[in-house]
């Protein structure tokens, strides 16, 4: 089963809430979301349609995915969202299902950690209590 979620530390949780002794928290992906990459190629064109390519810097792939986290409870949209205004500007780790095993998991998805920032979200209110927050993760290449 694919996997796309992030943790919010239980120190975040926290400091968040305001109380103390929180459990860590597993927020999960809906389904239906969005991933887009792109190479960054540097291209020289030379006469008659002759073109060089070399993959620009070190980490070529750019990867964007549009996540969202539709009809949950207000206090879990307002939980998410401080979470990412706490980040903002700052990296976390991402767990997405997205490669192909080797050895003995060869031929089948594993999951794996990305590093991701989000700069921007927004929130939507169609309920008084259930509310929806999309947002961008860009992924960066960061130890």
């Amino acid at each position: 089963m694919s996997t796309f979620s992030f943790t919010i530390p239980a120190a975040d949780v926290d400091a968040i809430k305001n109380t103390s002794g929180a459990s860590a928290i597993e927020i999960t992906v809906d389904r239906g979301f969005s991933r887009s990459v792109s190479q960054d190629v540097l291209v020289a064109k030379f006469g008659d349609g002759y073109e060089q390519r070399v993959l620009s810097g070190l980490n070529p792939k750019k990867e964007t995915l549009s996540v969202a986290f539709n009809n949950r409870s207000a206090a879990d949209i307002a939980l998410i969202s401080a979470y990412l205004d706490r980040q903002a500007g700052l990296k976390f780790n991402m767990t997405v299902t997205d490669a192909f095993g080797t050895g003995s998991d060869a031929g089948k998805l594993v999951t794996s950690t990305i590093k991701v920032t989000c700069l921007e979200y927004s929130i939507s209110y169609p309920q008084p209590d259930i509310h929806s927050l999309t947002a961008t993760f860009d992924r960066v290449y960061e130890p």
